[in-house]
């Protein structure tokens, strides 16, 4: 042993002695490669492949309107349009219109999707059908990539207001339903299997023009989610309701899924797949087309609306989530409490929600790259 090598060994057992030095401490780091060193990148906000932060919005906004959106920070929006502005026409004007405040129109709703026509197979039906066709049209015209849509005729959505940290919000009591509000309002009852050879009608003939049109289809859960309301048979109450929906749809890639997060938490554990599980089994797919980014108090048989960061609901896993699957749809502020003084476009409560998803997405972003 040469005399440095013994003074060492000396150095060593005396700091081992005192306590200053630990015998893990003795082993050689291990050499950490330049991928485990490197910090994650995280995405650009307006990165294509990133989640769209985008607002519900009608088709008669003004240009203050839409100035507040793009000052907001927003770049994209979903428009819901009457059956007067569903053509090919309004939708190229109002389009061009929000492109000079560097919007982008996301997706938008027609008015027939929700008619009773259609949802209940009357006779009138087809002439409207015809009408979805040719806005599938003019969105593909217009390289619109989403038309949003639900299927829950007979639906009662609210029983009243409540006031909640000061906001006015919806509330939805199933008991009070039951015994106050309730009634048959078509005359019969409309059984499930009913109900799906009325869906089965419409998407067969309305799927092959989305898919000639490179437009996809983003189908809403029936809100609140409960089996049958007023009569009516309802579907897209459960996963397995979706999962019948894409079998029907012959798994289109142009058929896909608007998963509203207030919605399918409304249900709890009666919906089959929690809100995290539908993400990834959708988003796997790549049949995960929009979200509705929103919030609640509880579950059924009693819930009430809330602020995003205000409900049971744990958003910021939500957004991650929507990250760690890669989803690049538009994540849409909806249902937003009525704040005091806040009408129209209501840019108090909006500029709330706005500022506390892209924190969300921001921190999501940092944690997923």
């Amino acid at each position: 042993m040469t005399d440095q090598t013994d003074q060492t060994t000396k150095r060593r057992d005396f700091l081992l002695a005192a306590g200053l030095l630990t015998a893990g401490s003795l082993v050689s780091p291990q050499p950490t490669t330049a991928a485990a060193a490197r910090p994650r990148t995280p995405i650009d906000e307006y990165d294509p492949q990133n989640v769209k932060l985008a607002r519900r919005v009608p088709g008669s906004l003004s240009d203050d309107d839409m100035t507040f959106l793009q000052q907001v920070g927003l770049r994209s929006v979903r428009v819901d349009l009457t059956r007067q502005q569903a053509n090919l026409a309004f939708l190229g004007e109002l389009q061009k219109r929000f492109a000079r405040h560097d919007i982008q129109i996301y997706s938008a709703v027609h008015p027939v999707q929700g008619s009773l026509n259609i949802g209940l197979g009357r006779p009138k039906r087809d002439a409207e059908i015809r009408e979805y066709q040719d806005f599938l049209k003019a969105l593909g015209r217009l390289k619109i990539p989403v038309a949003g849509y639900a299927f829950h005729p007979g639906n009662t959505y609210s029983t009243g207001r409540v006031v909640h940290r000061g906001y006015s919000v919806r509330v939805f009591d199933l008991d009070v339903f039951r015994k106050s509000v309730e009634k048959q309002k078509f005359g019969r009852e409309y059984s499930a299997e009913e109900m799906w050879d009325n869906y089965e009608y419409f998407i067969k003939r309305v799927l092959p023009v989305a898919e000639d049109s490179d437009v996809r289809m983003a189908l809403h859960p029936d809100d609140p989610p409960v089996a049958k309301m007023n009569g009516v048979a309802k579907l897209f109450t459960h996963f397995d309701g979706y999962r019948r929906a894409d079998e029907i749809a012959g798994h289109s890639k142009y058929w896909g899924v608007l998963l509203c997060i207030g919605t399918w938490s409304e249900g709890g554990k009666k919906m089959g797949k929690d809100v995290f599980e539908m993400i990834r089994y959708w988003g796997k797919r790549k049949q995960l087309f929009a979200i509705h980014f929103r919030n609640v108090s509880g579950t059924l048989p009693r819930f009430f609306e809330t602020f995003p960061d205000d409900g049971y609901q744990d958003m910021p896993k939500v957004m991650r989530t929507l990250r760690e699957v890669g989803f690049n749809g538009s994540a849409i502020g909806d249902h937003i409490p009525q704040m005091i003084n806040d009408s129209g476009l209501q840019q108090a409560g909006a500029s709330y929600c706005v500022a506390y998803m892209r924190a969300l997405l921001r921190q999501a972003n940092r944690d997923v790259g």
